[in-house]
């Protein structure tokens, strides 16, 4: 699972929360309709179903204060799984949704199969206002016929981090400028990794073969689904190339073999385990999290991604038809998406903006990183979002696919499993999925 940007991973650990009941109401006369402008106007109370931290309660009282008739209640889920299931659960049940329901980015595409059940939101604007963001972030809520469901909250455009002690220790350029240099693309990436290890073998370059998988795998267009939802499995030798690159690596000793978010990965951070880490703007935080003073002034951070650009992270807000005032929805979620609003949510917990003219604001394009040897980290990462150039294409049963893809790389990171047996194995059971209906 990606988590979204200024998201802490941490949060995927705790237990999931009972289901969640997401209501709407309105009555003429209510005392509570407030003063100003509002009169007599009812008040409408609206729900917004949430998980881990998008940074917004701060919002919900501005807007309310702008707009005295409405009432936000805010419905946080404390995992993104107890969110999903609150959310088929009532999409499945036809009602209990909220007026608005967050949708990660490296799930949403389950529901652009289902946007009969969406608001569209073109219906209240969305034309007009979809050039505010990045053509790629809005094209991750647009179905094929057109349809946008949903308006884009935070992005995580990847640079690379990297160790810059160890870097000095391989004979390689330490200055982030030059670093970029080193690793236009991925061939490039990898051979300076085995010229690290040749230098320093107690080492390894990257953290996890599983994780680089995901980052190289996230920008082919079609990873396992043509444009047409036809699954390709072993049609599609781009996939194949990927893999070989990730599996020779970990025959290489490139990998340092951690499961990511596990106890072993969080403490590495705090060792000379690994090098380099693909790393969008939230991966800063877990970094200084886990490496602590140990890591302060030894970790940088490369305006560089190879391959171009790739993005980890971000979420959007969506209209659930179920709500019964999917107009009101609507207004709150392009105010809580626009440029301004994304600003103050930047500032507060550090989701980095989707919206385009963000960038513009100093508060963005001007962060630095003092932990990170006072990295140009707001330019760094506006640079990385423009270099995001495509949209990849997610079919029905994308998640369960994927999985049984990680698992096997997993299993030969670990040395369980050749890597022709566990592609053979991985290729017969993602047929399987592919072919298993999707309930619900």
């Amino acid at each position: 699972m990606r988590p979204s940007a200024g998201h802490r991973p941490i949060a995927v650990l705790l237990a999931c929360s009972a289901v969640l009941l997401a209501t709407a109401c309105g009555g003429a006369g209510d005392s509570d309709a407030g003063g100003n402008d509002a009169g007599d106007e009812p008040k409408i109370e609206l729900t917004i179903a949430t998980f881990n931290e998008f940074g917004y309660e701060d919002l919900y009282r501005e807007y309310e204060a702008q707009h005295p008739n409405i009432k936000i209640v805010d419905r946080k889920a404390p995992t993104v799984d107890a969110h999903i299931k609150n959310l088929d659960t009532n999409l499945a049940a036809g009602t209990g949704l909220a007026d608005i329901e967050a949708m990660e980015v490296s799930w949403i595409y389950n529901y652009l199969a289902r946007a009969d059940k969406f608001v569209d939101l073109r219906e209240y604007g969305a034309d007009d206002l979809k050039d505010r963001w990045l053509d790629w972030k809005v094209a991750g809520a647009t179905t094929q016929d057109g349809k946008i469901i949903g308006y884009g909250t935070d992005i995580g455009p990847e640079a690379i981090c990297y160790r810059r002690d160890l870097f000095a220790m391989a004979g390689l350029p330490t200055d982030r400028a030059q670093v970029a240099t080193l690793f236009q693309d991925w061939p490039s990436y990898f051979a300076t990794g085995r010229r690290f290890k040749e230098k320093v073998p107690g080492s390894a370059w990257y953290d996890s073969a599983v994780l680089t998988w995901e980052a190289m795998r996230n920008q082919l267009i079609q990873a396992y689904y043509s444009n047409q939802d036809r699954y390709l499995g072993a049609e599609n030798p781009r996939l194949k190339k990927v893999w070989e690159q990730v599996v020779q690596g970990s025959a290489d000793g490139l990998s340092a073999k951690l499961p990511a978010w596990s106890d072993p990965w969080n403490q590495a951070f705090r060792t000379d385990k690994f090098a380099t880490i693909a790393c969008p703007g939230w991966m800063l935080g877990v970094i200084q999290d886990n490496a602590g003073s140990f890591g302060k002034g030894k970790w940088d951070v490369a305006d560089v991604f190879p391959g171009g650009g790739g993005n980890w992270g971000g979420s959007y807000l969506t209209v659930p038809k179920q709500s019964p005032q999917p107009e009101e929805a609507a207004r709150l979620a392009a105010w809580l998406t626009a440029p301004e609003q994304q600003v103050k949510v930047f500032k507060k917990v550090g989701s980095f903006p989707s919206t385009l003219d963000a960038y513009d604001d100093q508060q963005v394009k001007s962060q630095v990183n003092a932990y990170f040897n006072n990295a140009p980290v707001g330019q760094i990462f506006i640079n990385r979002a423009k270099n995001v150039i495509l949209k990849q294409h997610k079919g029905p049963r994308e998640g369960d696919i994927n999985q049984v893809f990680t698992a096997a790389l997993a299993r030969v990171d670990e040395g369980k499993q050749t890597p022709e047996a566990a592609w053979t194995q991985a290729l017969d059971l993602a047929d399987k999925a592919a072919n298993t209906r999707k309930k619900g």
